[in-house]
């Protein structure tokens, strides 16, 4: 029997994300989450924010530890995960105000990045936010010494993965029609990086 997955980081980082989101996310109805990874951001998100529908969304080998954990929440404004790469696989054709992702940017690859930014920008109405979570540089430099050996790290494990600049997400933003709205400082060398559809 399958036990659910774990990760300590979402356990660390669910409440800090969570003060940002609550006020963020007030006046929202539906987000899709992009890369739900274990499930636990889902159902301590949907739990403390019960107005909110909450889609989860990952590739396939993720589904079932996502189910396991909305099934034990038992919560009715979870959604089960829809098989969603950002490149490879048909988007929703739904409606949603906003659209939240966690530790995803780091770990796909440039051309995923750039997907998933101009693929936000459609799915998104006018008013409607996109929520990034993760570490970031800026300018070009590593916010800390804890980053950068993240960095080497991700990247020797994955060459095309890494963390990436804001300077350059503000870009693939803006020609997907979105505008910066706040930067949050998080804790642990995070960020919450949050754009609005024009």
């Amino acid at each position: 029997m399958m036990t659910k997955p774990f990760a300590e980081s979402c356990e660390q980082n669910k409440e800090p994300i969570l003060a940002v989101i609550g006020p963020l996310f007030r006046d929202c109805h539906d987000v899709l989450e992009i890369g739900s990874g274990t499930g636990q951001h889902a159902i301590h998100f949907a739990a403390n924010l019960p107005h909110l529908v909450w889609h989860t969304s990952d590739v396939e080998e993720n589904h079932p530890g996502i189910r396991l954990w909305l099934e034990e929440a038992g919560l009715p404004n979870t959604r089960p995960p829809l098989q969603l790469h950002v490149m490879r696989d048909p988007w929703p054709d739904m409606e949603v105000d906003a659209v939240f992702s966690a530790n995803t940017a780091h770990i796909m690859g440039w051309l995923e990045v750039e997907a998933l930014f101009a693929r936000v920008g459609k799915l998104l109405p006018a008013g409607g936010l996109f929520a990034l979570y993760g570490p970031f540089n800026y300018g070009g430099y590593y916010t800390s010494e804890s980053n950068e050996r993240f960095d080497q790290w991700l990247k020797m494990r994955n060459p095309r993965s890494g963390i990436r600049d804001a300077d350059d997400l503000k870009r693939l933003a803006s020609a997907a029609g979105m505008g910066l709205l706040q930067d949050f400082e998080m804790p642990v060398n995070n960020r919450l990086l949050v754009w609005r559809k024009a």
